[in-house]
């Protein structure tokens, strides 16, 4: 009989036809935490893109690996993962390139204010949604202040050098590492130079509302925010009320403090923000690279394997032990 694979989110055909060489696919119809608990009560693996429910575990006690269809950790409840002996793995750099053309796309949109003029063509007139040009800029000479450097940051630190002539500047923990294109910098001096803040750094105790009221009004009145890293790394409710009066130009985000915006939510009524929902790595491209590689993943795991990208090692021992 073979193994069952749970995808919370729909994935590449090219994967799905791996997967299927040697596991059942189940596919949920949506990921509500509601229906992944209901989907998982008897699957061998999960394939994610969105957040887990915390109690997931206790829902699939069949459950042996979990692999995460890009990088963000903080979509599993790890510690309960380990304790269960559910092995998970991510993929680490496989939609880099997607996520820093989204932050070009953002810079460019912003720079050109885009949004104030789509809104003013469609509600006012072609004048009024001309003269906002005025106000529009260049990126060339501007800084860009990128806050974790990985894969993403590194890639989009050259495209912005030497595509726009910007100067960079990055920070993170180890400053020597970064790349030739970006300036090292503490957390402050690049708060407070930079035109553009990317928000690149995974979620940590140490990142948790690292961008909070105090940070962020230590950035240019002038500056954008733009965040394709972790929600909770910016404390949402200090960003609202900055944006509310008007202390920053703007912010652009993929992510957010919790995971899914409710209707009603109050970013919604702020005309200074442009909000995506968590697709940043989302292209034609990633998702096939990201989708096979993720298959290859959840089928080591099930045959008993070492995945390449095991996120909690920990746990591998009582993974083998529960092998079947």
């Amino acid at each position: 009989m073979k193994p069952r694979v749970l995808l919370s989110d729909s994935i590449a055909a090219a994967g799905e036809e791996v997967l299927s060489r040697a596991a059942e696919v189940v596919r949920a119809p949506d990921s509500d935490p509601a229906t992944l608990r209901r989907c998982a009560l008897d699957v061998d693996g999960i394939i994610i893109r969105s957040k887990l429910p915390d109690d997931i575990f206790e829902a699939a006690p069949r459950l042996r690996g979990v692999v995460i269809h890009g990088t963000g950790t903080d979509l599993v409840p790890l510690p309960a993962a380990t304790a269960h002996g559910v092995a998970v793995a991510n993929l680490p750099g496989i939609n880099a390139q997607s996520v820093a053309e989204y932050c070009v796309m953002a810079m460019l949109m912003l720079a050109r204010r885009i949004n104030f003029i789509v809104a003013s063509l469609k509600e006012a007139s072609w004048d009024q949604a001309r003269a906002l040009g005025a106000e529009a800029r260049e990126l060339a000479g501007m800084t860009l202040g990128i806050v974790g450097v990985g894969q993403i940051g590194t890639r989009l630190a050259r495209i912005c050098h030497h595509g726009f002539s910007m100067r960079v500047l990055g920070h993170q923990r180890r400053l020597e590492a970064l790349p030739a294109e970006a300036r090292p910098a503490s957390l402050e001096g690049l708060v407070a130079e930079s035109d553009y803040i990317v928000i690149a750094c995974p979620l940590t105790p140490q990142t948790r509302h690292l961008f909070n009221a105090q940070r962020i009004a230590a950035m240019k009145p002038t500056a954008w925010l733009i965040n394709i890293g972790r929600g909770a790394v910016i404390q949402e409710e200090a960003l609202i009320q900055a944006l509310k009066e008007k202390r920053i130009a703007g912010a652009m985000l993929d992510v957010y403090e919790h995971y899914r915006l409710a209707p009603g939510h109050p970013l919604f009524s702020l005309d200074n923000v442009i909000l995506t929902p968590h697709l940043a790595a989302v292209t034609k491209e990633s998702r096939s690279r990201a989708s096979v590689a993720a298959a290859h993943e959840m089928l080591r795991i099930l045959a008993g394997e070492r995945p390449h990208n095991l996120v909690n090692p920990e746990a591998w021992s009582k993974v083998r032990s529960l092998q079947p």
